[in-house]
């Protein structure tokens, strides 16, 4: 029989059941409706059974086929260190959990189906059964290879892989004991068999510097060198701009013009203009290096970009998206450089609304680049010094203070939500050893650029949105009433409260919140709890506003030597500035951008959980050198294993309920709040308390706390 007879012969049966006047019945009872000859009974017998299997149809006891009471499902399956697993899909609310015995040895990362029960009864997880394995995900991974006789063994890197990778001798190559490597894997888990796999790379020792980064990029798969075909390209395009090229653009080399970015920064990508009109107005240009005139649509370097996505930033080091000779050169802002840009030229009155605007292809040049800290040090400290080194740009960064802070309070007016959590700064020594970590604040030199960039992504993404363009917007959906109600329930154990109508919350509400816990010994734990109760954000091809920022619309503009999203929506503007959106183009660009929205915004968060990764790693690393050292902190979450802790520092880690021996403590989930048996003595979110380093473990990535003398904040 035919594959496709077969599928066909599902389908009649499935729709048979599926009738309401279907009553169970036998295999003898269906096999005489359906008028199956004895020959044909077998194969008929092993289609009911198939479909049983499926989870589509189930036995009663008494051996009857009716319609299966579960769901069939299909997610990705997220296994964990004990064997047991859960299950994500996509539009459901919670994930599902698997127990051992119902993973069906999946793989992490899996796509699988799975059967599940219809409803889950009130207070219980939801629990299913993978019933097939779709497609293996994870093809290659990273571990620490260890030799034994005849074989060798490699131990995942990723925690959440239980098995060991069996390696056979001759696969093993070179590789020794200790040794860092990449692992293709050739035969994936059964009940009786660990994954099997080749070495196909030697990253380097556990020990030597800059192993442990190059095995977080080789684990998540981000290429670092160039391919040959794309370097060939590069031979085609100038270090400087040709006469030709200047042809035609908007000439502003005689407006004073500046970079402001952090003092290592290497790719300049926007450039600042500014000037007070007669009338009391601003205009703002914010000008973006014209990276599209040199990698062109298909071109090996284009290619090479959408496949990378984004630049990756790492404590040691930057993946460009671009290769050096355009990201660091003819495509950076340089100062004294004549520069091909795309601008955005601003008219903005003196309440904060941008009351005309123009987009076109421009001329610039450079005239400083300078520093946060530096104008940091002029506008916020006034320091004559710095002051009088840049005596000819100081009237310029107070215009641009006084304009960015209408800028903001206008979107503040809004709701525009700002979470100001303070990031990580790990400084390294020359063998890559942490030697310290600290708080990265923002500055209002900072701010400044980030409300400039924000003012030309909104301006940008509006005039193509009422030009009814093929676009690529930049979204942040409002966040799930579920989840806004669970964060509802828990602040108001901290006297606080959030509005929600008709299933829905206005950001001007979150804002509020942030507003009112300013300041608080919550504050820092309420704000995460806050920020992971919204969506995240993503590129589409739909502008469907941006949650966080109140805006209606929105999309990345502005830095399109490191973020893909920028650089294709160029393209989209430069042929309509030349009048080339033909009706050909525009079927092409609606035929290509879900595509490309879909890559990006995988390849961003790619580029964040490797990011996120490299510093906890390195925090680890630094906490190691700290074993027996007290520190204070803030409670910053729990569960039913422990209390985490943050430091100062940023550093975060656990206090272990099995090392909090003054009493035995159980987690208190309604109220967020560990709770001492016998002596009521609790624990809750932000509170301060004063902890020991006790353990750090840089493979398992886990940092081991234990309280010392009373907390710093009284007890209830």
């Amino acid at each position: 029989m035919s594959e496709k007879t077969r599928e066909e012969r599902k389908a009649m049966i499935m729709d048979f059941v599926n009738n309401d006047l279907y009553t169970a019945m036998k295999l003898k009872e269906l096999a005489n409706f359906f008028e199956v000859k004895g020959e044909d009974r077998p194969e008929f017998e092993s289609i009911l059974a198939e479909l049983v299997d499926e989870g589509k149809l189930m036995i009663t006891k008494k051996g009857k086929y009716q319609k299966s009471n579960s769901l069939l499902l299909r997610g990705t399956f997220i296994s964990n260190a004990k064997g047991f697993g859960f299950v994500e899909v996509e539009g459901e609310d919670s994930d599902f959990f698997i127990s051992e015995e119902n993973t069906n040895q999946a793989f992490h990362l899996d796509v699988v189906d799975i059967q599940a029960d219809r409803g889950a009864k009130p207070g219980k997880r939801r629990e299913a059964k993978v019933i097939r394995v779709v497609e293996h995900q994870i093809k290659d991974l990273v571990g620490t290879f260890e030799k034994s006789k005849g074989f060798g063994f490699v131990i995942p890197d990723n925690g959440k892989i239980c098995e060991d990778i069996f390696i056979p001798k001759e696969e093993c190559k070179d590789a020794m004991t200790g040794h860092k490597v990449v692992v293709h894997i050739t035969q994936y888990p059964t009940k009786n068999k660990n994954p099997e796999g080749v070495i196909t790379e030697i990253i380097g020792h556990i020990n030597d510097p800059g192993t442990d980064i190059l095995s977080v990029v080789r684990a998540y798969g981000i290429p670092e060198s160039f391919p040959e075909e794309e370097m060939a390209y590069l031979e085609n395009i100038p270090d400087h701009v040709l006469e030709e090229e200047k042809v035609g653009r908007l000439d502003l080399r005689d407006v004073l013009t500046v970079t402001i970015d952090g003092e290592d920064a290497k790719d300049l990508d926007d450039a600042i203009s500014i000037r007070k009109n007669g009338d009391g107005t601003y205009e703002l240009g914010v000008h973006i290096a014209d990276v599209s005139h040199y990698v062109t649509e298909y071109s090996p370097l284009d290619q090479e970009a959408l496949h990378r996505g984004t630049s990756v930033y790492l404590v040691d080091r930057v993946i460009p998206m671009l290769p050096h000779k355009l990201s660091n050169g003819i495509c950076s802002l340089n100062q004294g450089e004549d520069r091909l840009a795309l601008s955005c030229i601003m008219d903005i009155d003196a309440k904060g609304s941008i009351v005309g605007h123009k987009i076109a292809e421009t001329l610039i040049h450079v005239d400083r680049r300078m520093s946060y800290t530096n104008v940091q040090k002029i506008i916020g400290d006034h320091d004559p010094q710095v002051c009088k080194e840049y005596e000819g740009f100081v009237e310029m960064f107070e215009l641009m203070e006084e304009l960015a802070a209408k800028l903001r309070a206008k979107r503040r007016k809004r709701g525009s939500i700002d979470f100001d959590f303070p990031e990580s700064k790990i400084l390294l020594d020359e063998k890559g050893h942490p030697v310290d970590v600290h708080p990265y604040e923002r500055n209002t030199a900072t701010r400044i650029i980030e409300d400039f960039m924000l003012a030309a992504n909104e301006t940008v993404a509006e005039d193509y949105f009422w030009q009814e363009l093929p676009f690529l917007y930049r979204v942040h959906e409002n966040p799930d009433p579920e989840k806004i109600e669970r964060l509802g329930i828990m602040i108001n154990n901290y006297g606080y409260s959030i509005h929600i109508s008709q299933d829905d919350i206005h950001p001007k509400e979150v804002q509020k919140l942030l507003d009112k816990i300013a300041d608080t010994p919550e504050e820092a734990m309420i704000s995460r709890l806050t920020l992971r109760s919204l969506k995240r954000a993503r590129y589409a091809t739909d502008c469907l506003g941006h949650f966080g920022l109140a805006a209606k619309y929105y999309c990345h503009f502005t830095s399109p030597i490191r973020r893909y999203p920028d650089l294709q929506i160029h393209r989209i503007i430069k042929e309509n500035l030349h009048g080339k959106l033909t009706e050909k183009r525009i079927h092409h660009y609606d035929e290509i951008l879900f595509d490309v929205a879909s890559a990006t915004s995988l390849t961003e968060r790619r580029a964040d959980d490797a990011e996120r990764d490299v510093d906890k790693m390195k925090k680890v690393e630094y906490m190691q050198d700290h074993i027996g050292e007290e520190y204070e902190g803030a409670i910053s979450g729990m569960n039913n294993m422990g209390i985490y802790v943050e430091l100062m520092n940023t550093v975060e880690g656990m206090v272990r309920v099995s090392s909090m021996e003054d009493d035995h403590y159980e987690y208190d989930e309604p109220h967020f709040a560990m709770v001492g048996v016998h002596t009521r003595k609790t624990y809750r979110l932000g509170q301060k308390v004063k902890i020991r380093v006790e353990a750090a473990d840089k493979l398992l990535r886990t940092i081991d706390f234990v309280f010392v003398e009373e907390d710093l904040d009284e007890h209830e």
